[in-house]
């Protein structure tokens, strides 16, 4: 329960800084888009261009996946960890390929990739927060584009999975500068990006979108990453985005306390988050939108039940995020 109550809040900064040191961060910040980024393996690519077929060669992926061995001892552990409940334990990869399901395991593969980057540097109950919320946010998208009739309901379920991709490298500087850093930066969404921008003279969003670009993203995802707090402002995908920012805020509105309880008592605050998936959605009639938020709270609850039940380790945020998403279709 904890880690959900954090999972909102995963860089907690002090925003009153002199325009030098925040100077000196966005530096560092644009060292690490320029060279400190690591390069996506080329089979990741390779793998989504592979599973996003109409008709997919499940040999020719799993003797893709066979080339990196932590990537194929990650696929076969989750799909023999406790929530999966097989009868049977899995060693081979179609087998496992078989089970998660194409979408599920194009988005570990992704995952897997920045974890490996992320876990290098980065506090583990920090990064398990944050993915615990682009889990949440990942499957609520997937969630509204099959009611809406999206007709690529997987790549809303990717889209939001790696909408904060941004926030890794802020995450990363975060880490640089130690545990005595300061922290208490508000944990509302409200003027989120202009805190980043007063400490670190960028924002994730900013940042999320020089990342996409260099790593060779669908320019829907890129549009995510750039414009899921201001979705009215995408360019290729609005639908899209609209979905992955809807799901984004609902989530972050749960995630802080407080402010789960601010929206389930208080009408005002309950209108405020309507109006925000209107911005969203804005092809979705007032009815509609009404029955999505009512399904959204309910999807939330049941996902949050499934994380809190899991038995998989709390240092593995890979195996619980995949393992829970299985259990969650």
């Amino acid at each position: 329960m904890e880690l959900l109550q954090q999972s909102g809040r995963t860089m907690g900064i002090s925003v009153r800084t002199s325009p030098e040191v925040r100077q000196h961060r966005k530096q560092r910040l644009l060292a690490i888009l320029a060279e400190a980024l690591p390069t996506l393996p080329c089979y990741i690519f390779e793998l989504n261009t592979l599973l996003g077929a109409a008709v997919v060669d499940l040999k020719r992926v799993c003797k893709v996946i066979r080339r990196d061995p932590s990537l194929t001892a990650q696929v076969i552990r989750v799909c023999n960890s406790a929530l999966f409940g097989l009868r049977r334990r899995i060693f081979r990869v179609e087998d496992a390929a078989i089970l998660m399901g194409i979408e599920r395991l194009r988005a570990m593969v992704l995952t897997c990739s920045l974890l490996e980057f992320t876990g290098q540097w980065s506090e583990g109950e920090q990064v398990q927060a944050y993915w615990l919320h682009s889990f949440l946010t990942a499957m609520l998208s997937e969630r509204i584009a099959r009611w809406t009739r999206y007709p690529e309901p997987e790549q809303a379920y990717l889209a939001g999975l790696l909408h904060d991709v941004g926030k890794l490298p802020l995450m990363m500087v975060l880490a640089e500068e130690g545990p005595g850093r300061p922290i208490g930066l508000p944990t509302n969404r409200s003027g989120e990006l202009e805190q980043e921008r007063e400490y670190f003279g960028l924002d994730h969003c900013e940042v999320g979108r020089w990342m996409g670009i260099s790593w060779n993203f669908f320019p829907c995802h890129i549009d995510v990453f750039e414009s899921h707090h201001a979705p009215e402002s995408a360019m290729h995908d609005p639908t899209l985005v609209g979905m992955v920012a809807a799901s984004d805020h609902f989530c972050e509105s749960r995630e802080n306390p407080s402010e789960r309880e601010t929206v389930d008592k208080n009408s005002a605050a309950a209108r405020d988050e309507a109006e925000f998936i209107h911005r969203c959605l804005p092809s979705v009639n007032a009815d509609e939108r009404q029955k999505i938020l009512q399904t959204l709270g309910a999807e939330y609850i049941n996902l949050r039940k499934l994380f809190e039940s899991s038995q998989v380790g709390s240092k593995d945020p890979v195996a619980k995020v995949n393992s829970i998403s299985s259990r969650g279709e």
